[in-house]
């Protein structure tokens, strides 16, 4: 099982903002939407480049590149050219600080 990482304490990761932390080599999007964080696999499953350059629509983050959409809450694909979903990790808040870790291999 992987270590729980800091990110940010809670109040430099205010509602609308996300942030790009490396966890074990992989780069991890955390975003707080509406006081809720979520985080993601900042890769495009389509083409393999970073999603953070993109637009950020409600629940959605739409790659920069070809316009794929995914779920910032689950990392579903929502709208092609993208067909496999993204990994989404846990995130906790402790002691003021938003943490995440990577559970792809627990």
């Amino acid at each position: 099982m992987s270590d729980w990482q800091d990110v940010a304490p809670t109040d430099e990761l205010l509602p609308g903002t996300h942030r790009v932390v490396d966890v074990e080599g992989t780069q991890v999007a955390v975003f707080n939407l509406d006081g809720e964080y979520y985080a993601i696999e900042d890769v495009c499953t389509h083409d393999g480049g970073v999603l953070t350059g993109g637009s950020v629509e409600g629940e959605e983050i739409v790659c920069p590149r070809h316009g794929a959409r995914f779920s910032i809450k689950t990392g579903a694909v929502l709208a092609p050219p993208a067909y496999e979903p993204i990994h989404s990790f846990p995130v906790r808040v402790q002691d003021g600080r938003v943490q995440v870790r990577d559970d792809r291999w627990d």
